[in-house]
């Protein structure tokens, strides 16, 4: 049994999630659940070309909310998440108030107030997504000939031909074998998918595979994120996002405009292993379940790119562009017990319970910010290493024997434009 109880990724003013029933084989009846946060709020600053935020903290009330609208109170809805009776799935965009980042005069930024999110109610969600043209000369040879079958990642998925039966990793779609749910990461079931009609009695399964009327979400490889999502959300704030598994059984592009299912962030951010043991980081799924089961496991002596979502091109929750929320899991830790809702071996301190969160994004204006903060309240666990932010950054940040730079709540930086950022993970 799977779900999600807590949501944290960058600089937002309120979380909220919803859970759908599905069907288990061992026969519990599931409830729906719906968790609602209130309190948090934000004053937005421009400086120049650079958006920022300034978090003003306030009091936080969580209430947990069944299908007829009553409350359920906090102990019920957690004792009912860890014996799996309820599933959340993911109702906003997910979100935390972020650390204040050190930022240095050379981003011409001030010295408090950062953010993750571009959130903006003027601007509408972008609808293209482009790739950056490919360099020419006058001397450049004829293009090759079109290859005949797929080519992995850069190959161009054909809507409506290719079964639900599979994660089409032929297109540069990645397969996650320990969810239960046949490769993919999130299974979102409500029949018929409707253009220009909001989506609703959304049903996430927690095991089995693709079917039809099943929006049907995958992961991509590191450093790249996946591409499709409908413009029809949930009715209530749901996210949803993947691929679409018509009536006939065949895969359709839920963003037709973009006809390749991975795309590479805006690049610049590194993730480099310096322990002796292997170091699972975890994206959370989103649009989606929110379920942090994208994995990108860091060995020894290795440099692996973090994707960084370009707010551009990427997913945009109500207008407001979003970024990415990995869980840092302690060394040693299995990829399949860290990149999934609870570990059967780590309970308390991997996949959701995961000690340590990173956010990273890139605004609309050009600018990446990079936090590493605690997974609170969800978790006490202690990191079992020390993270350190290095690079063409705006300031300090790093988690050094459970103790933040500057916070106990964690830090940010920034990051040029053009520039480069290794997160390293060290004893």
């Amino acid at each position: 049994m799977r779900g999600i109880f807590k949501t944290a990724v960058a600089a937002a003013v309120v979380v909220g999630v919803a859970a759908q029933p599905h069907a288990h084989g061992h026969g519990h009846s599931h409830r729906h659940l719906h968790a609602k946060r209130h309190g948090d709020s934000q004053v937005e600053k421009r400086v120049g070309t650079v958006v920022v935020t300034e978090v003003v903290e306030g009091p936080t009330v969580v209430e947990y909310v069944n299908e007829d609208g009553k409350k359920i109170d906090e102990k019920q809805a957690k004792e009912g998440l860890d014996k799996g009776l309820f599933v959340i799935m993911g109702s906003t965009k997910p979100s935390f108030s972020a650390p204040p980042p050190v930022l240095s005069t050379s981003l011409g930024l001030p010295e408090h107030g950062g953010q993750f999110f571009e959130k903006t109610t003027s601007t509408p969600a972008p609808t293209t997504t482009s790739t950056p043209p490919a360099a020419t000369s006058s001397a450049a040879p004829p293009p090759p000939p079109k290859p005949k079958g797929p080519t992995g990642l850069d190959a161009e998925f054909p809507s409506g031909e290719v079964k639900c039966n599979k994660v089409p990793t032929e297109y540069g779609a990645v397969e996650i074998p320990w969810l239960g749910t046949n490769g993919w990461t999130t299974l979102a079931k409500f029949g018929k998918w409707m253009k220009g009609v909001a989506i609703d009695n959304i049903h996430s399964p927690t095991s089995g595979g693709c079917e039809p009327g099943m929006m049907c979400s995958y992961a991509c490889p590191p450093g790249y994120q996946k591409t499709q999502w409908p413009t029809e959300q949930g009715a209530t704030g749901q996210s949803v996002g993947g691929l679409w598994c018509n009536e006939d059984g065949f895969l359709e592009l839920t963003r037709t405009n973009v006809t390749r299912l991975c795309e590479p962030g805006a690049g610049g951010v590194y993730v480099r292993n310096e322990l002796s043991l292997n170091a699972a980081v975890c994206r959370t799924d989103y649009p989606g379940n929110e379920c942090m089961a994208i994995p990108l496991d860091t060995y020894p002596d290795q440099i692996y790119p973090l994707t960084n979502p370009d707010s551009k091109t990427s997913y945009w929750w109500q207008n407001s562009a979003t970024t990415a929320q990995y869980y840092v899991n302690n060394a040693g830790v299995e990829v399949e017990e860290a990149c999934t809702w609870k570990s059967s071996k780590f309970p308390l301190s991997a996949g959701n319970w995961a000690p340590v969160n990173i956010g990273v994004g890139k605004s609309v204006m050009g600018e990446t910010f990079i936090s590493i903060f605690p997974n609170l309240p969800t978790s006490t666990a202690l990191l079992n290493f020390n993270i350190e932010i290095t690079g063409d950054i705006s300031g300090t940040c790093w988690l050094r024997n459970g103790k933040y730079y500057g916070s106990d709540k964690g830090c940010t930086v920034g990051m040029k434009e053009g520039g480069k950022a290794i997160i390293v993970f060290s004893k």
